[in-house]
């Protein structure tokens, strides 16, 4: 009698064990869908550059002839405490815009959450750099706004990054990973959408895949010219020079 009930403590601490799992999953893949507001990108362009009225005249036309918006998909591969963001290809034909800072997504990151590092392989103008470096330290604000991405019941948080880049976050606590989309982590349970409001761009959920992901495939990126974070930023300020300054953030991100 006593090994039967040795035996169902066992099987009961097994189910517990497994409901626990399915309820706070610790590993999966989220696809995200990134959303770029393009003429209102392009309107931004041209208030910048009021005097230059070939490159207005250009702008307009494009700005006429194309789609307001731009989407564009990445995936977000997490086990325990590992996660890798990874952008998918654009398929759309290609252009001029297509290169500029915020339309492209430049960026595959893979961050240790526990250690606070993160390898960034960031793709400026053909070249790859890879930067080592601590992940961004967040000071978000918790709000008691909520809404529901992906199916998942998600809280609002709200933070300024890069000293002036005003960000709104919905993260969920169904999944006891705090981690989130390109570099926006350190919330208590994973981030479905990100929003820039001031410059136009969004990356939502679209849909939570709870398959286990391998811990061993989610490495850091390996291909890339081994720079710092300061020395990348000045390789960007030396790649624009003065034309689009206010764009060099984008690159940061």
């Amino acid at each position: 009698m006593r090994i039967l009930y040795i035996l169902i403590a066992v099987c009961l601490t097994g189910i517990q064990q497994l409901t626990a799992q399915q309820r706070f999953p610790t590993s999966g893949t989220i696809t995200f869908e990134k959303t770029i507001n393009l003429h209102a990108y392009i309107n931004k362009r041209i208030k910048e550059r009021p005097d230059d009225g070939i490159s207005k005249q250009f702008l307009e036309s494009y700005k006429n002839s194309n789609p307001q918006f731009k989407r564009l998909n990445s995936k977000l591969s997490f086990s325990g405490n590992h996660t890798l963001f990874t952008p998918e290809p654009d398929p759309a034909a290609q252009d001029f815009m297509s290169n500029s800072p915020g339309i492209y997504q430049a960026n595959t990151i893979y961050t240790d959450l526990t250690t606070g590092l993160y390898t960034c392989q960031k793709q400026v103008y053909g070249d790859n750099l890879l930067i080592n470096d601590t992940a961004r330290a967040i000071q978000w604000k918790i709000t008691s706004e909520t809404r529901e991405i992906a199916g998942y019941q998600c809280r609002r948080a709200n933070a300024i990054v890069l000293d002036s880049i005003y960000v709104v976050a919905f993260y969920t606590d169904q999944i006891h990973v705090p981690g989130g989309p390109e570099s926006f982590t350190g919330l208590p349970g994973m981030i479905l959408g990100i929003a820039l409001p001031h410059d136009n761009v969004t990356w939502f959920a679209t849909s939570v895949d709870l398959t286990s992901v391998p811990a061993g495939s989610i490495v850091p990126p390996k291909k890339g010219k081994t720079v710092t974070a300061a020395g990348m930023t000045e390789k960007i300020k030396a790649a624009f020079g003065s034309y689009g300054a206010g764009y060099i953030w984008w690159l940061v991100l």
